[in-house]
């Protein structure tokens, strides 16, 4: 797998991630919620340079141009319900995407730190020999972008796989290599050092999904 880390340059994008971060800020879902989708469209725009493309005569009111358009046909497939952001920060990009949703959740057994990740809802179009792009905000073990490979495989072989993440944690990335096929590409913000017993990021955070949409029981 090849990892692009954004966050290994400087950019505006690092604002976004600090005020995600930051715990004071981050109160504040709507502006949550729209810094995770900018941060969507930065990598996205970094991602799209990956693709294939085609010269295309375009026709101005004045005359014509020879333009470079992208060719390919492209699933955005995101981890209800914190993708939803991240979703839409790719799909303001990705206009002509065809679309698919999953849903993956932790299933704790009272209070222990052990758990396992259910998926029980997914909709999605064929993806056979079509790029496949995974949003998940955290990829906190890895686990989840497991599963949901897993459950995948019954819609087709896809031609590409990327992997699109704000904040990610080393152990999980190194998981996702083991379990993805090699040519899948990560595009991720930042990658922290560590994960705590209950498999969060630290220092992440916090729960993405509740950031965003509030609490849950």
């Amino acid at each position: 797998m090849t990892v692009h880390n954004l966050g290994e340059s400087n950019s505006l994008m690092n604002k976004f991630i600090a005020e995600i971060r930051d715990v004071n800020i981050q109160k504040d879902a709507m502006r949550f919620r729209r810094n995770v989708e900018r941060i969507g469209e930065v990598l996205g725009y970094e991602m799209s340079k990956s693709f294939q493309y085609e010269s295309s005569e375009v026709t101005t009111p004045l005359g014509t141009k020879e333009m470079s358009l992208p060719t390919d046909k492209i699933v955005l497939c995101s981890i209800l319900r914190a993708g939803l952001p991240l979703h839409q920060g790719l799909l303001n990009y990705f206009d002509e995407a065809e679309n698919a949703f999953i849903s993956a959740y932790r299933h704790h057994k009272g209070a222990e730190d052990a758990f396992e990740v259910i998926v029980n809802y997914f909709a999605a179009p064929s993806l056979e020999g079509k790029i496949l792009v995974l949003t998940d905000p955290m990829l906190a073990t890895g686990r989840t972008l497991e599963n949901v490979l897993k459950s995948l495989k019954k819609h087709g072989t896809p031609s590409q796989i990327h992997i699109v993440s704000v904040i990610g944690a080393q152990a999980g990335i190194e998981h996702v290599q083991n379990v993805f096929p090699e040519n899948t590409h990560l595009w991720i913000s930042a990658i922290d050092p560590e994960l705590n017993a209950r498999g969060y990021i630290v220092p992440g955070i916090g729960d993405a999904g509740d950031l965003a949409y509030g609490v849950k029981l």
